[in-house]
């Protein structure tokens, strides 16, 4: 009777959390779904805004600058609000904030647009840094299989963003403002499957709970922490530049604008098996370093290629740098679970890289055009990222060794 009554608890017990198991899982990829979408479906609206709003171009290259330097700014904060308030009541209220970002940015408007423009990269902050954690809290013995799941949504969406933004603009009533202002219903759907989460959070104000060690450890000072931030920032500078200038690139190498737009479309699809794939390889591996020295050798190659090659294998050398992209960048998300030890501390070690990370990718794209304006070139600048894929290669030797940033 007792074994019978027992087994009986079991099976109840396993029905109640599947559900919310699913639930969670539905939260994660909807939630994947909003942090890139939002960002890439303006560039290809850019010129639009331009005009209508009639504002120089300096004011409108800044649009896609604003919300890199609050993904920076925030990701450097996003770890402490986990310490005060659940990762769930902090992901539902980024998506409420994310959607009246979009909203305001839609609204069209020069103020709103910029105000909107700050509120979304904010929100993509906190959820780009609380996801992982939250993955490692939740999925600790599926967590290759979750970030490459994350991963490809995210990146899916983002290519999608940029390419149905032209053709929703062109719809009747839409324009720009309606083109990019239908994201909020993706956020907003997002924000609900949150809230079953947050009618049973624990009594006490702290979202993450911590010990003496772990609050101990100065991230800061762990060189460890530092090659992992020096990789992800630079995998995020060389990602950001290529999607600004490759267009320009091309068409200089021959292509007309149309088939310059389908190669960068190309390069993104490209990103998308190598985010599943290399997370699900890195969990299973004791030591990563064959999976940095590969993307390694692909994008030194492709870009090589580009500055030196054959128009006809312009494919190929997109492709390349796609495969390698989403390598990196995976792997860059797989590094904050892998090296830590603690939810809290994948927190930090994630707000820590993406800070920096992010504010390097709004460096990048300028730099490269200073390069380029400075030598009338475009070698130089190409031959800068070989340069940093270069020491992406050096820190990330060192990332992937089989140790914790707190020993």
């Amino acid at each position: 009777m007792n074994a019978s009554k027992e087994i009986n608890q079991l099976e109840q017990t396993d029905l109640e959390i599947k559900p919310k198991v699913g639930l969670l899982l539905i939260g994660i990829i909807l939630t994947a779904a909003n942090l890139r979408a939002p960002l890439t479906s303006v560039g290809p609206l850019v010129s639009s805004i331009r005009d209508d709003l009639e504002i120089s171009n300096t004011l409108a290259g800044s649009i896609t600058t604003v919300p890199l330097l609050s993904l920076s700014i925030l990701s450097a904060f996003a770890p402490k609000l986990a310490r005060q308030f659940s990762m769930e009541l902090n992901l539902f209220l980024s998506l409420i904030l994310l959607t009246i970002g979009i909203l305001l940015r839609s609204l069209g408007g020069i103020g709103t647009l910029f105000i909107g423009t700050f509120l979304i990269g904010s929100s993509i902050a906190i959820g780009n840094v609380l996801l992982p954690s939250l993955i490692k809290h939740n999925f600790a013995y599926k967590i290759g299989v979750m970030t490459g799941i994350y991963a490809v949504v995210m990146n899916f969406c983002g290519a999608i963003g940029s390419g149905i933004s032209i053709p929703l603009s062109l719809l009747p009533g839409f324009g720009w403002s309606g083109a990019l202002g239908c994201w909020a219903i993706l956020s907003f759907i997002a924000s609900l499957f949150w809230i079953p989460k947050l009618r049973n959070l624990p009594t006490t104000s702290k979202g993450v709970q911590t010990s003496s060690k772990i609050e101990s450890v100065n991230l800061w000072s762990s060189s460890l922490a530092w090659k992992i931030t020096l990789f992800m920032g630079c995998q995020s500078l060389i990602f950001y530049t290529i999607i600004t200038w490759i267009p320009e690139i091309l068409v200089q190498k021959g292509l007309n604008t149309g088939e310059a737009g389908w190669m960068l479309s190309l390069m993104q699809l490209a990103v998308l098996p190598f985010t599943f794939i290399v997370p699900i390889l890195a969990g299973r591996l004791q030591s990563q370093r064959l999976l940095v020295f590969i993307p390694v050798v692909l994008l030194v190659i492709s870009l090589l290629g580009i500055l030196y090659g054959d128009r006809l294998l312009i494919p190929l050398w997109m492709g390349l740098i796609g495969a390698a992209s989403g390598g990196f960048f995976s792997l860059a998300m797989m590094f904050f679970s892998l090296r830590t030890q603690s939810t809290e501390e994948a927190a930090n070690l994630s707000g820590m890289a993406q800070s920096i990370g992010y504010l390097l990718s709004a460096v990048g794209p300028v730099l490269f055009g200073w390069l380029h304006d400075t030598t009338h070139s475009w070698t130089a600048p190409l031959l800068m990222l070989v340069i940093i894929t270069i020491l992406i290669f050096i820190v990330g030797m060192g990332a992937a060794k089989d140790r914790y940033v707190s020993s």
